[in-house]
């Protein structure tokens, strides 16, 4: 006897509203499940057949059997991941400086000129810079990736430099007329490193102290003389024997 197609997921909806409406569900407000609003609006599908998603990448010409993730949806990969990756993993310290992630309208990209350079107005200097501007000259004046990374690297670092001496020489102008700073992310990091050393040291120096005094405790019950007192005996008895 076949097996029918069954229809019941797609009946859900229509059931939890019938029951929430009947006399058996309880009176009053939540009667009615969480979900049944979402489940409303976004019905489950009632196509049977799998569909073919859409294929973001070419597929692989030489592959002689079909792929078992052929219904699956494929990764969906932009041109500026691989140049992205390729700079953070250059310059792995750009990653430990404060981002804005925040945008004004979320139309912040077309804003940006990157033919004009690498320093944009309203955005801090970044690796994401570097990556736009990269991705701009290869599309635009036909540099390869090498090239076009050399050039938005070395923008990249004479602005860099720019902005730590004008940070150097704000420090040292403030200093002079008596400004004091307290100490920075890097000191405070080592601060807090040394003195939980000194916490674990002091842990295991009491640790140690009493694992010993505990061994000693034991060999003096049974009988035997410690290692310390050994220790101590062995160092007199030459001195007696002389005498």
């Amino acid at each position: 006897m076949g097996v029918g197609r069954n229809f019941r997921a797609a009946q859900v909806v229509r059931k939890a509203r019938d029951f929430a409406a009947s006399r058996i569900a309880k009176p009053g407000p939540g009667q009615a499940p969480a979900w049944l609003a979402a489940v409303e609006s976004i019905p489950p599908s009632e196509i049977l057949t799998r569909p073919y998603p859409i294929q973001h990448t070419e597929p692989k010409k030489r592959a002689r059997r079909p792929s078992h993730n052929l219904f699956r949806p494929t990764q969906i990969v932009y041109p500026e991941d691989e140049l992205r990756q390729n700079f953070y993993r250059d310059h792995p310290w750009e990653l430990a400086r404060p981002k804005m992630v925040l945008e004004m309208d979320g139309k912040d990209a077309r804003y940006r000129d990157w033919s004009k350079g690498i320093r944009q107005p309203g955005m801090a200097l970044s690796g994401e810079c570097v990556v736009q501007r990269q991705l701009y000259l290869m599309e635009n004046h036909g540099l390869t990736k090498a090239q076009a990374y050399d050039v938005s690297r070395k923008e990249f670092y004479k602005l860099r430099q720019r902005e730590e001496i004008e940070n150097r020489i704000a420090v040292e102008e403030a200093r002079m007329v008596g400004a004091y700073f307290d100490k920075n992310i890097l000191e405070h990091s080592l601060d807090a490193e040394d003195l939980a050393f000194e916490g674990w040291k002091a842990w295991a120096t009491g640790n140690i102290e009493k694992f010993n005094a505990e061994k000693d405790k034991e060999i003096t019950d049974s009988g035997e003389i410690p290692d310390t007192v050994a220790a101590g005996l062995e160092e007199e008895l030459p001195a007696v024997a002389e005498i």
